[in-house]
C-alpha cells in the first residue's frame, strides 16, 4: 500500500497487529513486481476505475472558443502534492492525440486543488452530413470521456484512466461546430476580409463577407444555405440595413461579397474589456441537411480594427 496515495488517517491497531501490518509493507517494498528490475519504481498499468488522487473534468474558456481548445481540469483530492506529467483525451468524438503539451518534469498540483490543462482538439471523427445538427448534442456519440494521465506522487509513478465529467457539453458542441465547418467547407471557403470601413460619423461601420465556392466534386454536398447572420455580444445590425438572409451557395459557382454594416451592440465599459468571442460572426448555415451555427472569426488586423471602432462609436453617442 502506498501511503502518499490516501488522506492521512489515525487509528489505533494491537500491537501483534500492527507487527503484521509492517512486516507485510516491508516484504512488499522489497519484492519487485513481475518484470520489474529490483530498485525501480513500480508503474501502475491503466484502469477505467481507478482508485485515484485525481478527478478530471472538461471545461473551454470562452477566449479559446475559435481556437478548439479545452481544458482537462485535474483535482487533487488528497492532503500530498500531485505532479501530472502528461494528460489526454480519450472520446469517441476525437481520434487520439487531443492532449496537454507538458513541460519538462510537469506540473505539480497543490493538495485539494484543481488546475486546468489546454489540450487542442484533434479533427473530430464526423457522422455523415444528415446524421448530426450542431445545435443539438443528442445527434453526437455519447459514450463517455476518459482522460489517461500520467502522473507522480510521493515516489510512486501511475498511468490510470480517469472518467471525465463534461457538465456544460464541450465536446458535444465541439463536435457538432467542427463537423459542420468541415461539411460547410468542403462546398465553400467563407471569410471575413481585412480592413474595416467606418462610416464618416463613426456611428458604423462595414465589414466584408466572402464567399468562394469549390469546385463541383462527387460525393460531397452541392450547396449550403446561408439561412440568417446574428449578431454578436459586440456587433448589431442596423435596422435600417438588415443583414443578407437565404443565401444559397452552389459548388462551382461563382464568389461572392457580401457587405456587412454593423453598430455597436453595447456600450458599456466592458463591452471590450471583457470581450472574449464578440468577433466570431455567427452563420446559421444549412449544408446538406446538416444545420447548425457556423462561426467566422476575424483576423487579428480585422479583430483589433473593430475593437477600436466600437470604442470609439460608443465614445461618440
Amino acid at each position: 500500500m502506498n501511503r502518499d496515495l490516501l488522506p492521512a488517517r489515525r487509528t489505533r491497531a494491537a500491537p501483534v497487529v500492527l507487527a503484521v501490518l509492517l512486516a507485510a509493507t516491508a516484504l512488499q517494498g522489497c519484492t519487485p513486481a513481475p518484470g520489474q528490475q529490483p530498485g525501480t519504481t513500480a508503474t501502475a498499468s491503466a484502469s477505467p476505475t481507478p482508485d485515484s488522487p485525481l478527478t478530471a473534468e472538461l471545461n473551454q474558456f470562452r477566449d479559446n472558443y475559435s481556437k478548439q481548445i479545452i481544458e482537462i481540469q485535474l483535482s487533487n483530492t488528497t492532503s500530498a502534492p500531485v505532479t501530472v506529467l502528461a494528460a489526454e483525451l480519450a472520446s469517441p468524438m476525437f481520434p487520439p492525440g487531443s492532449a496537454w503539451q507538458a513541460a519538462p518534469g510537469g506540473t505539480e498540483i497543490p493538495p485539494n486543488q484543481t488546475k486546468s490543462l489546454p489540450a487542442r482538439l484533434r479533427d473530430p471523427s464526423c457522422h455523415a452530413p444528415a446524421e448530426a445538427s450542431a445545435d443539438r448534442a443528442s445527434d453526437e456519440p455519447t459514450a463517455a470521456a476518459e482522460v489517461h494521465v500520467s502522473f507522480r506522487q510521493g515516489s510512486a509513478t501511475l498511468d490510470q484512466r480517469l472518467p471525465a465529467a463534461d457538465p456544460f457539453g464541450v465536446l458535444a458542441r465541439n463536435y457538432a461546430e467542427l463537423c459542420l465547418a468541415k461539411a460547410a467547407a468542403r462546398v465553400a471557403v467563407i471569410g471575413l476580409a481585412p480592413g474595416l470601413e467606418i462610416a464618416a460619423d463613426a456611428r458604423t461601420a462595414v465589414v466584408r463577407l466572402t464567399v468562394t465556392p469549390r469546385e463541383a466534386a462527387a460525393g460531397t454536398p452541392e450547396r449550403l444555405s446561408i439561412e440568417r447572420i446574428e449578431g454578436t455580444t459586440l456587433l448589431a445590425e442596423p435596422p435600417e440595413t438588415p443583414w443578407p438572409r437565404g443565401v444559397v451557395v452552389v459548388a462551382g459557382g461563382a464568389a461572392a461579397e457580401y457587405r456587412l454594416r454593423i453598430r455597436p451592440a453595447r456600450c458599456d465599459a466592458h463591452a471590450v474589456a471583457e470581450d472574449k468571442v464578440g468577433t466570431l460572426l455567427p452563420l446559421l448555415v444549412d449544408v446538406g441537411g446538416k444545420k447548425g451555427t457556423l462561426k467566422i472569426a476575424a483576423g487579428a488586423a480585422l479583430k483589433g480594427q473593430i475593437y477600436g471602432f466600437v470604442t470609439a462609436a460608443c465614445g461618440a453617442h
